[in-house]
């Protein structure tokens, strides 16, 4: 018995260490700004400091914003780590909320290839477009699409559906879809998508915060997400974090965010 336990030990030692193996996490930081204190800076990197790339949504386009995303980098630096960082100029919205977007990664693991950019193709048709950048880890490389939709009052399946031709706009990228989509994944404007291989990595796990728990519920709506292709992507696990717990009320916690990150772990084909 010792030895066959051995042997699926190795076994398993060995598959984790021959996969390209990538931890990334998505958040919603509401008004990620000048209005978040120092304290809440550091809760916000603590939360994050064991993943290798965070994608955040919904950084402050005026002042504060930049200036948030750097702090929080330094924050992270502090915790053992060399990380780097880059924001996406404003959303070219005009009839809705302008934002920028972030990512930061662990540089020691990955690696940033090109510049990021804002997606112009559907600019008029997206309020705020999605920020796309392309990593390398272990020689292989994936792009992530960061995205913030209008609410789910404006209808945001009216821009979702326009994500069905960007795996054709960028045939050599193997993208992954992630952010807050304001859409849960069972919506029909994600079949497409999901007819093209892609797959969420959640599914009927809600990630917006109610205003006051209820008989121990606290979490609103199923809108925050990730989307791969189950062809160039394999996941080790995935899930959310409930940092609400953390704290006495949902109005302390609500001082961080209305929402709750989500994270996979991943190794590429």
């Amino acid at each position: 018995m010792k030895i066959l336990y051995s042997i699926l030990l190795f076994l398993f030692l060995f598959t984790s260490t021959l996969f390209s193996q990538v931890k990334l996490i998505s958040w919603n930081i509401e008004n990620l700004g000048q209005s978040k204190s120092t304290d809440e800076i550091s809760f916000i990197a603590n939360t994050v400091k064991d993943y290798d790339i965070v994608a955040i949504q919904e950084v402050v386009a005026g002042d504060g914003g930049a200036q948030a995303v750097a702090k929080l980098a330094d924050e992270l630096n502090r915790k053992g780590a060399k990380w780097d960082y880059v924001i996406s100029d404003p959303t070219s919205s005009s009839a809705y909320k302008t934002e920028r977007y972030a990512f930061i990664w662990k540089t020691s693991k990955i690696k940033k290839i090109g510049r990021a950019w804002l997606e112009k193709k559907y600019h008029l048709e997206i309020d705020r477009e999605p920020y796309f950048c392309t990593f390398q880890y272990d020689h292989k490389q994936f792009t992530v699409a960061n995205f913030h939709a209008i609410t789910k009052s404006k209808q945001p399946e009216t821009e979702i559906k326009y994500f069905k031709f960007l795996p054709a706009e960028y045939p050599n990228l193997n993208l992954i879809f992630v952010g807050d989509f304001n859409c849960p994944q069972s919506h029909t404007v994600f079949n497409p998508l999901k007819k093209m291989g892609y797959k969420s990595i959640l599914i009927n796990q809600k990630t917006s915060l109610k205003k006051e728990c209820q008989n121990g519920n606290c979490l609103a709506s199923e809108f925050d997400n990730m989307f791969y292709n189950y062809s160039k992507i394999r996941i080790i696990n995935a899930g959310i974090i409930p940092f609400y717990k953390n704290f006495n009320s949902l109005q302390e916690a609500r001082m961080i965010s209305d929402h709750i990150p989500n994270w996979m772990e991943f190794y590429l084909n």
